[in-house]
């Protein structure tokens, strides 16, 4: 890991701990070759994500994936700060959006072909489907179609997504994915619109143990 990446590091850990948060956990359940493997640690403050997954992928191997995410009050992403680390590579993303469909790299190129997508998704993490959940909401039995940008880790790839919410209960979405590969999935959520259990993929940790 280089300097200023951990420099990095510091500074969000630091930012959380000065800020009210709650801690969330989930562990990923999409490899039952290694089940119990791996577990993100996310520090939730207002307008601000702060979070640590540890992960295994079938070509790189075991990765750890930081990401620090900012939005406005309306759930409108602003700032997105990646870093994927390996045994073979480090690799950094970081990405500004004016919550309107607009797209830059940290260092000022913009990104045409994310324009219209407003939203992010990161993988893996289920936290980014809250993203649609609280920025539209929605009156159960409504279906709505979101561009998103997806971001895929640990290579750090980006491009859009077209996805699909419908709320099915008060606290339940399906979410469906719009590429052609058909997947959808049934996702509970908790008083605050975040992922509870994600079918095949992640489980929260309870709070309690």
């Amino acid at each position: 890991m280089s300097r200023s990446a951990v420099r990095r590091g510091s500074m969000y850990a630091v930012s959380a701990a000065n800020a009210r948060c709650r801690a969330i956990c989930w562990t990923p359940i999409w490899n039952k070759d290694r089940a119990g493997v791996g577990l993100e640690h996310l520090l939730l403050a207002e307008r601000v994500a702060d979070s640590v997954v540890l992960a295994v992928d079938e070509e790189h191997g075991p990765f750890r994936l930081t990401y620090r995410l900012t939005w406005d009050e309306s759930w409108r992403l602003r700032d997105a700060e990646l870093v994927v680390a390996t045994e073979r590579f480090i690799r950094s993303l970081g990405l500004r959006t004016d919550g309107l469909g607009h797209w830059r790299r940290s260092d000022g190129r913009a990104i045409d072909e994310l324009n219209g997508c407003v939203d992010i998704d990161i993988w893996p993490t289920p936290f980014t489907n809250t993203f649609p959940i609280r920025r539209e909401p929605m009156a159960v039995g409504e279906r709505r179609q979101f561009r998103m940008a997806w971001v895929f880790a640990p290579g750090l790839t980006v491009h859009p997504q077209a996805q699909a919410y419908t709320r099915l209960a008060d606290r339940l979405y399906l979410f469906e994915n719009l590429d052609g590969s058909g997947f959808r999935a049934e996702l509970p959520v908790d008083e605050d619109g975040i992922v509870l259990d994600y079918p095949e993929l992640f489980r929260r940790v309870k709070a309690n143990g």
